[in-house]
């Protein structure tokens, strides 16, 4: 991996952030622009999951391996299935699936746990039409946690696991409790402890945050991760999310999860949603789809 184009993607991130003092509307807005682009050979349409809409992604020819569940990051608060879609895309690409990018409810509008209600519908909908073989799951940032907090939340109501999971960044503890959140506080370009309880009191319902985020729905690092799926986790070392991730990896080797954890020496929050703009992120979304991939029945996936 580069350090040099780490650290001027970092620069960019420094002289891009914008702090929680913007109006929700003003972030939307703001992170919609930095949508990445869909590949010319992936096909992209419009659709409906779990009663949500859902942008569809399907690569030009080749055969059919099962369809990827992907939820975009934006700290429960931005983001859409159009701000997911370019990672989404590149992983089905690499797999040889649908990919489907899920606008869940956000907040402030539709607080905890409106998306997971969202996501574990989706998930249900994408059971009925592939089967649990045949299905995988994404995420990165908060869209990575609530991967997780999905799947915990699908195994609680009975429903078979996915074939496997990758999650980017993955904001896993709304409590804040990670060293990393202090350790990093200096070094990471893009989030300080402000911007991160401002989405957390964003998303946690006001009168009983404190108890919501404990829950293992809202911070998934402190579920039981037992009969949870193949789990692929991938962040940067200079992260105030670094011990999320880290964590999150731990509790589910402790859990007997087959689980791969890659940490990118010097790099910042999410470095997979460059794909298409940055080499070290076509590569990290590379082996995250080889490693979903790789756990479908057929491997068909488009190189």
């Amino acid at each position: 991996m580069s350090r040099a184009a780490y650290d001027r993607i970092s620069e960019q991130y420094r002289a891009g952030r914008t702090g929680p003092e913007m109006s929700v509307a003003d972030q939307r807005a703001g992170f919609e622009q930095f949508a990445g682009p869909i590949p010319a050979d992936v096909d992209a349409t419009a659709g409906t999951l779990g009663g949500r809409p859902v942008l569809g992604l399907r690569p030009q020819g080749g055969a059919h391996a099962g369809a990827l569940l992907y939820l975009h990051g934006g700290g429960y608060v931005i983001g859409s299935a159009r701000t997911g879609a370019a990672v989404a895309a590149a992983l089905a690409r690499r797999t040889g699936t649908t990919a489907w990018s899920l606008d869940y409810r956000l907040a402030p509008e539709h607080r905890f746990p409106a998306p997971v209600d969202d996501a574990v519908a989706a998930y249900r909908d994408l059971l009925d039409a592939e089967g649990p073989e045949r299905l995988l799951v994404a995420g990165d940032s908060a869209g990575g946690g609530l991967a997780v907090a999905t799947l915990v939340a699908a195994r609680a109501a009975g429903l078979p696991m996915p074939a496997a999971v990758a999650v980017f960044s993955p904001w896993t503890d709304l409590t804040l409790s990670g060293a990393s959140i202090l350790d990093r506080a200096a070094d990471d370009p893009l989030f300080t402890l402000a911007d991160l309880r401002a989405y957390a009191d964003r998303y946690l319902p006001e009168h009983r945050a404190a108890e919501a985020a404990a829950s293992p729905l809202a911070s998934p690092v402190l579920a039981d991760l037992r009969g949870l799926p193949a789990l692929y986790v991938h962040v940067g070392s200079r992260e105030l999310l670094l011990d999320d991730a880290v964590r999150l990896a731990a509790n589910a080797a402790h859990a007997d999860v087959d689980v791969v954890l890659e940490v990118a020496a010097r790099a910042p929050h999410n470095v997979p949603t460059l794909v298409g703009t940055l080499d070290e992120a076509d590569r990290a979304v590379e082996r995250a789809g080889d490693f979903l991939a790789a756990r479908l029945p057929v491997a068909a996936a488009v190189r």
